[in-house]
């Protein structure tokens, strides 16, 4: 499944690769990987069946959950096609409230004590999800997983703040995924292969060497 899953999100560039011109991130640092899994709500096919197989995970792995959460904003429409497939209630979480009306973070209708499952488009160390947890969690939410389409898996997650709120990581793909699909198909050089590998093993490291 993750081998299909990297190739649609390779095919649709979703993930997007640049070796020669590197792409400045939100950051300002460069890259040579662009992650925009946004895209996903525009090819219905593909998107069809990455929602098919998100149910699929979600069932097989027996993962409890009365509410579907999207976190604002990529995760709303993930959040939207699952909890439709499963028939579940939805609500979604702002990153900080509102600011005017009733001043809410959290949009729709739960009780307390109901279990909840964060849906975001990908993760890289998990380190925004803590934001939509906390007012998860403070709302009376009962939340212990996250479940994403990608998740870039480079971190130790162990050490990530994340970790210490107790709360598991779900995906249907991940670096590894994308790497053993582009060399397993040759899509890519071995130099550009080994390039991207440097600048997943180490950012730092490789912007101080390319960039």
């Amino acid at each position: 499944m993750s081998k299909e899953i990297a190739k649609i999100l390779v095919d649709i560039k979703s993930i997007n690769f640049s070796f020669d011109k590197y792409f400045t991130l939100t950051s300002g640092l460069a890259s040579p990987v662009y992650v925009d899994c946004r895209k996903i709500i525009s090819f219905t096919k593909e998107r069809n069946f990455i929602i098919d197989k998100a149910i699929d995970y979600l069932t097989k792995n027996n993962i409890e959950t009365e509410i579907i959460a999207g976190g604002e904003t990529a995760g709303i429409p993930y959040a939207a096609f699952i909890s439709q497939k499963l028939n579940k209630q939805m609500i979604y979480i702002r990153k900080k409230t509102k600011g005017f009306g009733k001043n809410k973070q959290i949009e729709g209708e739960f009780e307390n004590n109901q279990k909840a499952l964060l849906v975001e488009d990908l993760a890289t160390d998990g380190g925004s999800k803590i934001i939509f947890i906390n007012a998860m969690r403070e709302a009376g939410l009962k939340v212990k997983d996250i479940f994403v389409i990608f998740y870039y898996d480079i971190f130790n997650f162990k050490e990530s703040e994340l970790f210490k709120l107790n709360v598991n990581m779900h995906s249907l793909c991940t670096w590894k995924d994308i790497i053993h699909y582009i060399e397993s198909e040759k899509i890519y050089s071995e130099d550009k292969v080994s390039n991207l590998k440097e600048f997943l093993e180490d950012p730092e490291k490789w912007r101080n060497k390319y960039a």
